[in-house]
Order: structure tokens, then sequence, then C-alpha cells
């Protein structure tokens, strides 16, 4: 699995991504402050010739996949900036992550001390209306504790210095032809401030004056984004654990001695010591010691695993009881812990389909939003010819309708669960992966690898005319050595347990599903199933026939020449768990089919076992994958998923709405599907479907919040019903009420 993660940076193509000639980037956005900003930045890309970008707003990313042929990567940085942003490169290095930490920081401190100086400049103004509330009929009685002059030295800072940063927002976002939220409280509040400003400077003292709403509104507006961004740096605490996980420093023996090396200097093929009580350093593989692991950051489990002499180690475990000394094979961006951070980011950064309703909404929402404004103050100043009311409705208007809730809503949903998922061992490819997995009806499962241990035994070979056990297992284990199926590994322990010397082999050729041919001591030989020597046209000798049809085991036919010589009998035990499992998927709505290539029988003992009462047997792969299609048609309207772990599984995951590969499968199948489980365990496919179904409820609460914040505030804005106070108040609960919300999900936990 771990090469398969290697070859997955953040800029490479999902599985519905454009042709290998494509490139895709990942830039780190600045400057955006609500959906609209995000709508802008996307439209911008999506305008540049042979590029497809989406914006996620919550993780300020933009992920873009571009023709090298038409345009570079200048060119999308500068339409970024044409739009009225900052872009860049996005970089995983260590180093670029510190400083960008740094960054953050710094960005989080200054907010936070503006936050203090609006509060300190608005109490008073706020505090000056409680005796007018006392007493409404007295509207000159808060005057004569607060003067208006006092009024406007007080609220002009807070308009003009700490407000500074919508003002800068709107003059970008309007440069670059678009509106976003720092163009309606710019718009609102310069219209509150600008009023109290001249009734106060002409002396007209028979009107109110509002510097307290466009002071408060400015303030709550920062309270709310110094709230969001702390809460949103929350939703990234998964990603933040796993990077803490690896050790800056490590024990490298060089010269003879062991000396203290920084991780990134370390090469391929050096010898690194872990004690206990150590985090594993980089990948490797243990050349002398004894210890046990906790691999929980990889599995989810927390139960120990003990390594000695061959075993593999990853960066990031944590090493129990004994030492051990293993040879770096994967380090810097080709440790399985930096693929998994790598896949992490780029789920979090990805867009769901259903956030398209609030993309598009948030793309025209602004303009509205205005317009509606200006309505609201012509039609009530002529109602009630009171300008002054009209103009206050105008901007309770203008100051409900931020659309920050709108843009939040689903990435951050999106960021909790797919960081859940990664700390319970299912690395989720990206965020349409996550919603159509929630929306999953039916499931198709693989048999050997997945239901069972993958991990097959010899039980007995069966030999023809004058051919011996040894010549039997000689010949398959001479074909097998260059094959990865678990049937090739439990065929070659065969033959090491005999002390047979595997012999060299020429011209070899796999046959996915089906069986794998070659040439020893100048003769063809072939190891296969039946089914495979069936096509062929070979005919097995009547002994050999008889035996197909004893038990329940996998056969395994071995030729050489025209030929057979015997058969290899193997079986599969059931994972413990795959019962349970599902149970637990019928006990959720999921129909589950058995898919396999094995024999109908071998496979029916399998699905009785288990529970599964639909099966398909003997199916080679490209009908693995008709049959998904198949399915998928026949349903329509249905969900169709897919669970394997072999090469001979990878059509059918290309070909499902979403596609779940086993840890320890081949590359090839976790490169293919949509979700990865490290853990070797169909319950684990059932718990990242399970906080799907999560992630997607909480998304859908968080896209009800967002409309209906602004579906019931802007008609009461509009009719007088909201003071621009409230108004500011409500726009900024908003906006923490889809992150807290989001939030939630940390306490997720399968509830079967």
């Amino acid at each position: 699995m771990e090469s398969s993660l290697h070859a997955h940076p953040a800029s490479a193509p999902d599985r519905a991504a454009a042709p290998s000639s494509r490139r895709r980037v990942q830039l780190a956005l600045e400057g955006m402050t609500c959906a609209a900003c995000a709508a802008r930045i996307e439209k911008a890309l999506n305008a540049v010739p042979g590029v497809t970008a989406s914006v996620n707003f919550a993780t300020e990313i933009a992920s873009a996949a571009y023709d090298p042929a038409k345009v570079d990567l200048n060119a999308l940085l500068a339409a970024v900036q044409r739009a009225g942003y900052g872009a860049s490169l996005r970089d995983d290095s260590a180093l670029h992550r510190a400083s960008e930490q740094a960054r953050r920081d710094a960005r989080y401190a200054e907010l936070k001390r503006d936050v203090v100086l609006a509060a300190a400049l608005t109490l008073p103004l706020l505090a000056q209306m409680l005796p007018m509330l006392a007493h409404p009929l007295a509207a000159s009685s808060h005057e004569v504790w607060l003067p208006r002059w006092v009024q406007l030295l007080l609220a002009t800072p807070v308009q003009f210095w700490l407000g500074r940063r919508f003002y800068a927002g709107a003059w970008h976002s309007l440069r670059g032809g678009g509106a976003n939220m720092d163009v309606l409280i710019a718009l609102g509040t310069s219209m509150a401030w600008g009023m109290s400003a001249v009734v106060t400077l002409l002396g007209l003292h028979s009107q109110h004056v509002y510097f307290e709403a466009g002071a408060a509104v400015i303030t709550l507006v920062l309270l709310g984004k110094l709230l969001e961004v702390r809460a949103r740096e929350r939703t990234s605490a998964a990603m933040d654990s796993l990077l803490r996980l690896q050790p800056r420093v490590a024990q490298v023996e060089r010269g003879g001695a062991v000396v203290s090396v920084a991780v990134d200097e370390i090469v391929p093929g050096e010898r690194v010591l872990v004690r206990a009580g150590e985090r594993v350093a980089v990948d490797g593989v243990v050349v002398s010691g004894g210890s046990s692991v906790d691999e929980a950051m990889l599995t989810g489990e927390s139960r120990l695993l003990d390594k000695a002499a061959g075993d593999k180690v990853y960066a990031g475990t944590l090493n129990q009881y004994g030492a051990l000394t293993f040879e770096a094979t994967g380090v810097g961006a080709s440790t399985m812990l930096a693929g998994i951070l790598r896949v992490l980011a780029q789920a979090q950064g990805s867009k769901a389909p259903i956030q398209r309703l609030a993309d598009q909404v948030a793309g025209i929402f602004v303009p509205v939003v205005v317009a509606i404004a200006v309505v609201t103050l012509g039609m009530t100043w002529w109602l009630i010819g009171d300008v002054v009311a009209a103009l206050v409705n105008a901007v309770a208007v203008l100051v409900i309708a931020c659309p920050c809730a709108l843009g939040l809503a689903t990435p951050t949903a999106v960021m909790v669960g797919v960081g859940i998922g990664a700390q319970r061992g299912a690395l989720v490819r990206n965020a349409a992966a996550l919603e159509h997995a929630g929306k999953l009806d039916v499931l198709i499962v693989d048999k050997t690898g997945t239901l069972t241990e993958g991990a097959p035994v010899v039980v007995s070979v069966i030999t023809a005319g004058a051919s011996t056990r040894r010549d039997v297992l000689s010949v398959a284990a001479a074909v097998e050595q260059s094959a990865t199926h678990p049937l090739a590994t439990a065929i070659l322990a065969a033959a090491a347990a005999e002390g047979i010397v595997v012999r060299s082999t020429q011209d070899f050729q796999s046959v996915p599903g089906g069986g794998a041919r070659a040439w020893l001591d100048g003769a063809a030989v072939a190891v296969g199933s039946p089914a495979f020597f069936g096509q062929s046209g070979l005919v097995l000798p009547p002994e050999l026939g008889a035996e197909l049809d004893i038990d329940d085991c996998t056969r395994v036919v071995v030729a050489r020449g025209d030929a057979a010589i015997g058969i290899i009998a193997l079986t599969d035990r059931v994972r413990a768990s795959s019962r349970q499992a599902v149970a637990r998927l019928k006990f959720a709505g999921i129909d589950v089919i058995m898919l396999t290539g094995d024999n109908e029988r071998a496979a029916r003992e399998v699905a009785a076992q288990v529970g599964i009462g639909e099966v398909h047997a003997g199916v080679w792969p490209a009908d693995k994958a008709q049959f998904v299609v198949d399915r998928k048609t026949q349903s329509r309207g249905v969900t169709v998923g897919m669970v394997g772990d072999g090469v001979n599984d990878a059509p059918a995951l290309a070909s499902a709405d979403v596609s779940f590969a086993m840890g320890a499968g081949s590359d090839v199948a976790v490169e293919q599907a949509d979700i990865t489980v490290v853990r070797n365990d169909l319950n684990a496919v059932v718990d990242a479907i399970l906080l799907s179904r999560a992630t997607l409820s909480k998304i859908r609460q968080n896209l009800f919040f967002a409309f209906a914040y602004n579906v019931l505030g802007i008609p009461l804005a509009a009719f007088g019903l909201l003071n621009p106070v409230i108004a500011g108040a409500a726009m900024a609960a908003s906006s923490l009420s889809v992150v807290a919300n989001a939030l939630l999900l940390k306490r997720w936990r399968p509830s079967f």
C-alpha cells in the first residue's frame, strides 16, 4: 500500500480527474473573506483556457488542473491576482508548514488585538444607550451622558482604522469585478457612520445618530472572525496531530558510530536505531532486534504488533518495548505518513457535489442583497417618509446578509469528517467520495483478502502420471515467484517449507484473475484456475478432474507443456469480523453482494459463513467491471460501491460510484479506490460508510442553518424588525453555528 500512497502527491489527479497529460496543483490563497470571494476566484481560474479549478473557502486552497501546452502556473497566479486576491503554490515541506503556521499565528494575534481595541471603543457607545432604553421618551438623555462629538471620536477609529480590512477587501473585490462580504459590511457601516457624522457636524439635534450601530457591527464581525479562525484551526486538528507524529531527529549508523541526524537528512539504505518509547523516524525494514509497535495512527486500532527481522515499520508509529534497527526504505515525501498527509490535504481541499447549490447562491448573493437594500431604502422612505429609518433598515439588510456561513457549511464538515477518517484508518481521496459513500445503497465485495484473511495455505497436492509432489510445487513456485497474488505467496511458502530451490523462468506473463505462464528449462509451464485452462483447451487427466469437486478448497492447476502435472489445493480462512461487518451493512440498509473469481463451491461456502445471500463466482476481471456497470444501469438512482484488494478488482473499482480498497491490497487496487481502509477488516469499510453518513448529515444541517439565517433575517431587517447591531450579532452567530456544528463530528462514534 505504501508505494501507492507515495505515488499520490497533492498534485496527483484523482479518479475523476482529467487525463494524465494535465497537471494538477494546489494554490494557497490570501484575502478571502466569504463564499463570494471563493466563487470569484473560482470563476477567474476557470476563465483561463485549459483550466478546471475549484476553491475551498474553509481551507483557503484552490485545486486546479491545467494543460501545460496551453497555460503555465504563472497564468493561474495572475488570474487570482487580477481577481483581487493573493496566491502562491502550496508547499507541503516541513519548513514551509512552520512558516505558514507562524504567519497564521501572527494574523490571529493582530485580529485579536483589533477585537480588543474595537470592543474598548464600542462599549461606551453601547453603554450610553442604556438610559435611553430605560426612558425611551427622553430621546436626548444619552447625549448628556455621552455627547455626540465624543461618539464621533470613538466611532471613527473603529470605522476606518480597525475596520480598514473591510474597505481593503471591498476595493480588491470591486476592482476584480465582483462583490463580497466586505462590500456589504463597508457599505452598511459607512452609511450608518456617514449619516450620523453629518447630523453631528450640522448640529441637527432632532435627528438620531447611529454611531453605536456601525461600531458594534464592525466589532461583532471582527469577533466573529476571530472565533471563526480559531474554530477553523480546530477542524484541521487531525492533520496537525499527524504532522506531530514524525520525530525531527533520529539515531543513524554512520562511520561505525550512532549519531543524531535530522530526519530530512536520512537517505534510503541507511540503518536507523529506534529505542523503546521512541517514534519511528522513516519507513523501513527491520534488520535486527525485536519489539512491539503501536500502529494506531495507521490502522485506528490500539493493539500492538510484534516486529522482528524482515518486518516493515512506518514513520510516526510508536516503538513500545525493545530496540529495533531497521534499514530506511522510504524517507521524506516517500513515507507512508507523508502519503497519508497528502491524501488528507487533497481531500480536505476538495469540494463535495452537494456544495454546488451554495456556490451558485454565493456567486449572485451580494449583488442581490445590495439590490434588496436599495429597494428597502426607497420603499421605506416612500411609505413612512423617514429617511433615517429607511437608512437604518437598509443597513440592517446589508449586515445580516453576510454569506460566510454558506461558504463554511460544506468544507468545515468535510475537513472534520476526513480528519476523523484518517485517524481511524480510512483515507478518503476527495469530498465527492465522502458524499457518495454516505448515499451507498449496494456494496459489492470481493472474497479473497476482503471477506477472508487473504493468506491462503496449501492443504494438499494431487499429482498426475509420474509427477511427484516436489515436481508440482517446484514448477508452481518457479512460475509464481514473479506474481503478487496471495495464492502465489502460499505456494512459495509451501515450496520453501519442503526445501525446494526456486528456479528462474523466462517470459513471465500474468493473466489477471486467471493464471500465469512462463518458460522453464525450455518448456512452457503454466499455473492457473481450472477455468483458465479450460479456455486454453487443456484436458485434465481423469484423476485430476475428479479432484475438482471433492471439497470447497480453491484449486490451482499446474501444467508443463500440453499436460497437467498436478493440482494444488489451498484454503483461505474467513476473517473473524466479516460476519459482523456484513450484519452491520445490512442493518444500515445496504445490500451486500459477493463478486469473486473463485469457484462456485468455495464462494458459496464463504458466503454462507458471513451471511451473504447473493453470490456471483467464477467472474473474470473484465466481467467484474461489467457486472458493476450493469447493476448501476438496472438500479437507476442507486449508489453502488465496490470493495476489493487485488489487481483483478481494479476495473470494477473504477466502475463503481464509490470504491474501497483494503489497505494490504495491491497498489493498483489502492490507487484506483476512492477510500482506502488501512485496517484489513471489512468493519473499517462499514465505519467509513457510517462516518460519511454522519458527515453528510452535518453538511445538510449546516446548509439549512446558513440558508435559514438569510431567509429569515433579510425580510426582518427590510421591515425594520431587526436593529443593525442585532443583525451584526446574528451574522457572526451564523458562521460560528456552522463551524461549531461541524466540530460536533469529533464526538462521532460508530453507532452499531
